[in-house]
């Protein structure tokens, strides 16, 4: 089932993958009151599809789906969009099926049930950041060693070769970046980068951190490192001889 709302082009397109029609049409209300358009899939094949046709800037992605597994769908996603961000709903007590869809690539989540406010807060800031325009709070472009990431087009580069980034692992690679040297908490990482309290905190940090050592670091000297029973810190590969 495949439902579009909204008619003005230039809006912000908010693709809503559910299969609940009384949580699509209230999630479908709220985007159109935000003034954006809402473009709604029940089943994975329909998201895909519209995903494909529409080009929309934000996913409101449900992990289970009666087709397709919603990580299935958002890796599929992710490997024809990189930046298109995602926003996984997970039911509260399936940690690991979050752990998986963060590690899919996911750039946030919310567990049912939530309140509509909490969720066009969290689009309105994954919107924010994946549109370079909006430069309001981005500063120059930060170098250490070879690794470089520019702010105003939030691109990431090691030794000259661009390094593709989900919106979060953007944030915590700039908030790594902004703290060489220094060995932070992952209770600093999730309050800097997340701005919020997340059950299963540790597993949190510890996929993302997982998954920017798979992208920065990969088939290179590494720059990130745990420090055992205190954090995480970077540095340049050089550094750590």
């Amino acid at each position: 089932m495949i439902g579009v709302s909204g008619t003005r082009a230039d809006t912000v397109r908010v693709l809503i993958v559910d299969d609940e029609p009384e949580l699509t049409e209230l999630l479908s209300a709220a985007v159109t009151e935000a003034g954006w358009q809402s473009l709604t899939a029940a089943d994975g094949r329909s998201a895909l599809r519209i995903a494909r046709d529409c080009t929309p800037h934000v996913v409101v992605l449900d992990g289970m789906l009666p087709d397709f597994d919603g990580v299935e769908v958002l890796r599929t996603l992710r490997s024809e969009s990189s930046r298109l961000p995602v926003l996984m709903l997970t039911a509260r007590d399936a940690l690991e099926h979050r752990i998986d869809g963060l590690s899919a690539g996911a750039d946030d989540y919310v567990t049912k049930p939530f309140s509509l406010e909490e969720v066009m807060l969290r689009l309105r800031a994954l919107l924010r950041r994946a549109d370079p325009r909006d430069s309001a709070e981005q500063g120059p472009v930060q170098v250490l060693g070879d690794l470089v990431l520019a702010e105003s087009t939030r691109e990431v580069q090691r030794g000259g070769v661009p390094v593709l980034l989900t919106a979060k692992e953007f944030d915590l690679l700039r908030f790594l970046m902004s703290h060489p040297h220094q060995v932070l908490s992952k209770a600093q990482i999730l309050d800097h980068v997340w701005n919020a309290s997340f059950d299963g905190e540790g597993n949190l940090v510890e996929v993302y951190i997982y998954g920017l050592r798979a992208k920065i670091d990969k088939g290179r000297a590494p720059m990130i490192r745990t420090v055992r029973g205190a954090g995480y810190t970077i540095r340049a590969a050089n550094e750590w001889a």
